[in-house]
């Protein structure tokens, strides 16, 4: 009998040493998870800024582009009136102001794609923000006990 009261007594000693455990494996999971939340919010917080700073570096950008393109409109009108015979072209020959003509033709086309360029690029920053938004969303439904789901 004693033996049997102290096997059945060590036994139910193990099982609440055992709960102890349990808990605390429990506590090293919430921060666990806790600190993973955290490393992932600074890594979403990082790459926000890293799309923020690319929208900004784009958008000046564009604006020294629209620059350009306005400082080549205005030096295509000149030319083009020299061409027509409209402004004093002075000691420029017609060839020479037609391979200037081109030149700027060129140099506009380029610009253009550029521009084209920026905008896809801009587009694709604003796709990856909404994606961001909505992984976080999904994150945030997924933290939900399965109770209140």
């Amino acid at each position: 009998r004693r033996q049997a009261t102290e096997y059945s007594t060590s036994s139910s000693d193990e099982e609440f040493e055992s709960k102890p455990s349990l808990t605390h494996k429990a506590k090293r999971a919430i921060r666990k998870r806790r600190k993973l939340e955290k490393e992932t919010k600074q890594l979403i917080k990082q790459e926000e800024l890293k799309r923020l700073h690319k929208a900004q570096a784009v958008q000046r950008q564009l604006e020294e582009l629209e620059e350009r393109q306005r400082a080549l409109e205005i030096f295509g009108v000149r030319l083009e009136r020299e061409l027509r015979g409209e402004a004093d072209s002075g000691t420029k020959d017609e060839n020479q102001m037609l391979h200037e003509w081109f030149e700027l033709v060129m140099e506009k086309n380029k610009l253009m794609r550029y521009e084209s360029e920026l905008l896809i690029i801009a587009q694709e920053l604003e796709l990856e923000d909404h994606q961001s938004r909505l992984e976080q969303k999904l994150r945030e439904k997924m933290a939900i006990d399965g109770k209140s789901k």
